[in-house]
């Protein structure tokens, strides 16, 4: 094994000189690899045995199922934290693009137990004719069953499996299921979403519910010609179905199935950073804003929020009506590249775009109306790093962070602000 390369698999060669591309190994590692995939040039593959072992290796806590939900467990803490530094920096290296000082990966020190949210599918045993929870094997479609996620907060993980319970004396088999959604708040309020393949599910009883120990419940038929647990018709609603959150001091309400942060204690660190950026007397415009968890916490006096998601939008502006908020703060329900004419040279813009990164029509916007700072936090810096190339025609970069909301994965936030040149 040679290198960590961008999606989080290492780099190795194989004896025919072919490159392989690899879970489960570390650079400098000897290993045995199972080939999943199979290209003229290169292949993919899993670790099957360690060999000659790296001294940042660690003993995994999930060996079934790791490599499906978090297959950085392999590595120490401090390993992890220096390869997520290092993916930012060549990301940007890649883009001919010089990041000021050292590359800061900021962590609140929790490895595990922090997600909020986690999605099981289902797994049926020929041998024992049970149903469990599950995740689906990396590298194939096979499934691997579970008893919960060490990245899932105590509480997610005990309602999954009084769920799978419930649904084992019913005697429900898993091919009438399609995923489990189970989401908590801060303060511990758990509402689950199970999807079924059958709009003739029967639902459930008062008293089997009350025994999930739920805030609430929604039973959801998702059309079975989709892969994605789509919302295609709630078949039963218990309880309190909305989640609710406070975010450096702003409340915010939620759906189970919405869009909201993962790892809140560190995504408030990185809007603490953000603020100081925001000047609270000038205009902020909050593109790709989501239910608006950044531009209402920190957009200063007068924002405007674009989001392309109806579900979103229509989340935010109950926000804003909730915190009175509607003559300061506008929702719009666009895709940013249609809401162009909301960039402008007094505002302050805020980016926090998909995977894909900025449209193009976007990068061209700010450049021809060359706001004078640009906030920019993004999920993968690859993209990011593009765009800011392309930035840098007309803005330097005065500070930039990253910033580890999901730990013992890959996956990296990466925070860039960008000033008008002088």
């Amino acid at each position: 094994m040679e290198k960590i390369v961008g999606g989080g698999q290492v780099l190795g060669q194989l004896a025919d000189g072919r490159k392989v591309f690899v879970w489960g190994g570390l650079p400098g590692e000897l290993v045995t690899v199972q080939i999943t995939k199979k290209k003229s040039k290169y292949a993919e593959g899993i670790v099957t045995e360690v060999l000659e072992p790296s001294s940042e290796r660690v003993e995994v806590s999930e060996p079934e199922s790791y490599l499906s939900t978090s297959p950085w467990q392999i590595m120490s803490f401090d390993a992890e934290q220096r390869y997520k530094a290092q993916s930012i920096q060549e990301a940007f290296e890649l883009h001919h693009v010089t990041l000021p000082g050292e590359t800061e990966v900021f962590t609140d020190g929790r490895m595990f137990g922090y997600r909020n949210k986690i999605e099981f599918s289902w797994w049926w045993s020929n041998e024992t004719n049970q149903l469990d929870l599950a995740f689906f094997r990396r590298g194939s479609h096979g499934k691997i069953p579970v008893s919960g996620s060490k990245l899932a907060r105590d509480e997610i993980n005990a309602a999954a499996v009084r769920t799978r319970d419930l649904l084992r004396s019913n005697g429900i088999e898993a091919r009438s299921l399609k995923t489990l959604l189970i989401r908590t708040s801060q303060q511990g309020s758990i509402v689950a979403q199970l999807y079924v393949k059958d709009e003739d599910f029967a639902p459930f009883t008062q008293e089997e519910l009350e025994q999930l120990g739920l805030s609430g419940f929604e039973l959801i038929y998702s059309n079975p010609k989709s892969p994605a647990s789509v919302i295609t018709k709630r078949l039963q609603q218990w309880g309190n179905v909305v989640l609710s959150d406070t975010i450096l001091g702003v409340p915010f309400s939620y759906a189970a199935e919405g869009f909201f942060q993962i790892n809140l204690p560190v995504y408030e660190r990185a809007l603490k950073d953000m603020r100081e950026w925001v000047e609270a007397e000038k205009p902020t415009v909050d593109l790709y804003s989501g239910v608006g968890t950044i531009g209402l916490t920190i957009g200063g006096k007068h924002v405007t929020l674009v989001e392309v998601n109806e579900h979103a939008v229509r989340e935010m502006r109950q926000n804003i009506a909730a915190l009175g908020r509607e003559g300061e703060a506008a929702a719009v329900l666009a895709a940013s590249e249609q809401a162009l004419d909301y960039i402008s040279g007094e505002a302050c813009i805020i980016v926090d775009p998909p995977r894909a990164g900025l449209h193009e029509d976007v990068v061209e916007r700010l450049l021809k109306e060359a706001p004078q700072r640009i906030i920019y936090l993004s999920c993968n810096p690859v993209t990011q790093a593009r765009d800011v190339a392309r930035l840098l025609q007309k803005y330097d970069i005065l500070a930039h962070k990253g910033y580890n909301f999901f730990p013992r994965t890959p996956h990296i936030e990466h925070l860039v602000v960008l000033g008008r040149k002088v």
